[in-house]
């Protein structure tokens, strides 16, 4: 059976906002049909014939679309550790209309939102602790959930992607696919016009939402700004995901973790 559905997964802070851009440029440009899905009713509403780009920002695709022959699947992650600084960094400044639990408010922060909670917190090392115990616990047990070895799909990390200057990880992969009646020549200029080594180069160039979302964009940024106090208490929690990710082999990267009075000195 030909290859119809491009289902891109992600994760929260793992390059979403990116994959939208270039997935709703690729639905635009070459007019195949566009959705989300989140459940199996969903899927009555796909394109019968031809290509269709179904996204799911949480790698919660439904099972029924998992097991469809006609459907390939790219699912991008990111090193947790990465993951947790950008949150961290991001939920203090981001708008509160696009993330629904940023603006909830819990007894068990004095009556705040999750914004203003953590934008409260004293320090760095308080926000970041909270950061690791709330949305970030979220976000990595979706990412620990992913059906990984699946036969039609393709598991891609951000760092990899960020360096993906030549754009060839990024053919290759729709190659792999080989998607009925996709373009890959245009997809791949889509692919390069929002990348931040592409179209997005210049922060000039960037919108004022995807400014809000990028700090540097850069990987393994932990190495300088995970203070080693948090690397602890990551690796005692989270230190089994790292190394099922890929990440690291052994716990020997909390050691390179410069202490907190030298990166807040």
């Amino acid at each position: 059976m030909k290859p119809r559905f491009l289902c891109v997964g992600t994760h929260h802070k793992t390059g979403t906002i990116w994959m939208r851009k270039v997935f709703r440029e690729i639905h635009q440009d070459q007019s195949i049909p566009f959705m989300q899905c989140y459940r199996a009713k969903r899927l009555a509403d796909a394109a019968e014939t031809g290509p269709q780009i179904i996204v799911n920002w949480s790698s919660k695709f439904p099972r029924e679309l998992l097991e469809l022959g006609h459907a390939r699947f790219l699912h991008v992650i990111r090193d947790p550790r990465d993951v947790l600084l950008s949150g961290t960094r991001y939920h203090q400044i981001a708008p509160t209309g696009n993330e629904k639990f940023l603006r909830e408010a819990r007894a068990e922060w004095d009556g705040k939102t999750y914004k203003e909670y953590i934008s409260s917190l004293p320090n760095e090392l308080d926000k970041l602790m909270f950061e690791m115990e709330n949305k970030h616990h979220q976000t990595l047990t979706e990412m620990m959930a992913w059906p990984y070895g699946h036969e039609n799909a393709i598991d891609v990390k951000y760092e990899d992607l960020i360096e993906d200057s030549t754009c060839d990880l990024f053919r290759k992969i729709l190659r792999n696919f080989d998607i009925e009646g996709l373009d890959i020549d245009k997809a791949v200029r889509s692919y390069w016009k929002h990348s931040l080594f592409g179209g997005l180069k210049k922060k000039t160039d960037r919108a004022e939402r995807i400014s809000l979302h990028i700090g540097s964009g850069a990987k393994a940024q932990w190495q300088s700004k995970l203070p080693r106090e948090v690397a602890e208490v990551y690796e005692a929690r989270y230190g089994g995901a790292l190394r099922k990710l890929g990440y690291e082999s052994n716990s020997d990267w909390v050691k390179t973790c410069p202490p907190s009075s030298q990166i807040f000195a």
